[in-house]
């Protein structure tokens, strides 16, 4: 069995693969996932002003970080994105697996109206 830093050294080589190719812009910002043993984190940010533009997390609603939280991040990101009028956004999965609560979380994000 793979212990938990060997995994987590394996994502973090994933996820700096995958932002060699991958930036967000003004027009169409980054939106980074991070998911945490008890927590689910969402940013919309500007990579090339260094800005982070729309944020939530589960700590932020006083939930865990189950899939139900998940679904609840996604939407709360997606509603924050739409208000500052970005639609479109490109999605960086940080080197997790495409399932359970980071598929949760984008599947949320866009039914509340985010294209990516």
């Amino acid at each position: 069995m793979i212990t938990q830093n060997k995994r987590n050294a394996i994502r973090q080589r994933i996820h700096s693969r995958i932002r060699e190719k991958m930036a967000g812009t003004a027009e169409r910002p980054r939106l980074n996932v991070y998911r945490s043993l008890n927590h689910i984190y969402a940013q919309v940010v500007d990579d090339q002003n260094g800005q982070t533009l729309v944020s939530a997390s589960s700590i932020q609603l006083k939930s865990g970080g189950n899939v139900a939280a998940a679904k609840e991040i996604g939407k709360a990101v997606a509603e924050k994105a739409v208000a500052k009028g970005i639609k479109q956004v490109v999605f960086d999965r940080g080197g997790y697996l495409y399932h359970g609560r980071v598929k949760a979380l984008a599947d949320a994000a866009r039914e509340a109206g985010l294209e990516f």
